[in-house]
């Protein structure tokens, strides 16, 4: 009953316009099921065997995200299901997974991931390094049949102070309207600005994403 109404809070507080991934890594089959039947089709992993192992054992409509650090030589066991990549942060992963989704004789969706965040830790491109990567796709289409770049991604900075997150998701905010506003993109595509997480999806939100990422609220704090 408390995720329950955790969830249903979520959801009515995000409403019609920001997509709810429910970050469900190291959590139970069991709480994912729980949290399936009660609506939720979305779930995102950062581990490419757990991910493996649970989109085995769990409804076949589920809509699998990953959104750890992905590396080269892991996408083809991810390439036959995997709804969205979220951290795609070089050419080199980009083509990777090009590759992979050719053999499925699928087209994979990617969001590029963009370093915001004054942490060494975290990965992503620049804003430098997201225009030339945009360019390449522009220029050579032939080499990325297999992939549709659906948006932007972004971690903030852990930290207390909200201002300085605020400032991060700006700035992703701005790379997004850059390379993905109206004047860009057709209006019948719709793109996407995943930011924001248990801690700051409130902010990420009111900054302009359109997807969340969420797992400790729904699923409680992880051992």
């Amino acid at each position: 009953m408390i995720m329950q109404s955790v969830y249903r809070n979520i959801l009515s507080e995000l409403g019609s316009d920001v997509q709810l991934v429910a970050v469900s890594k190291t959590k139970p089959i069991e709480d994912i099921r729980a949290l399936y039947d009660l609506g939720q089709k979305d779930f995102g992993e950062n581990y490419v065997q757990e991910l493996v192992d649970k989109h085995s054992q769990l409804p076949a409509d589920i809509r699998w995200h990953f959104i750890g650090h992905l590396q080269s030589n892991k996408v083809k066991y991810i390439a036959s299901f995997v709804h969205l990549i979220h951290g795609v942060d070089s050419l080199r992963l980009l083509k990777e997974i090009n590759k992979q989704a050719a053999r499925q004789d699928r087209v994979i969706a990617c969001l590029l991931q963009v370093h915001i965040a004054r942490e060494e830790t975290k990965f992503g491109l620049d804003a430098t390094e997201l225009d030339e990567a945009l360019q390449a796709i522009r220029t050579t289409p032939g080499d990325f049949t297999h992939i549709r770049i659906r948006g932007l991604m972004g971690m903030a900075s852990f930290t207390e102070d909200q201002e300085k997150v605020r400032d991060e998701f700006k700035g992703l905010k701005a790379l997004f309207d850059e390379h993905f506003g109206p004047e860009q993109a057709p209006p019948d595509q719709h793109f996407l600005l995943s930011m924001g997480m248990s801690g700051d999806y409130r902010i990420a939100v009111r900054e302009g994403g359109n997807m969340v990422r969420i797992g400790s609220l729904l699923f409680g704090k992880r051992v």
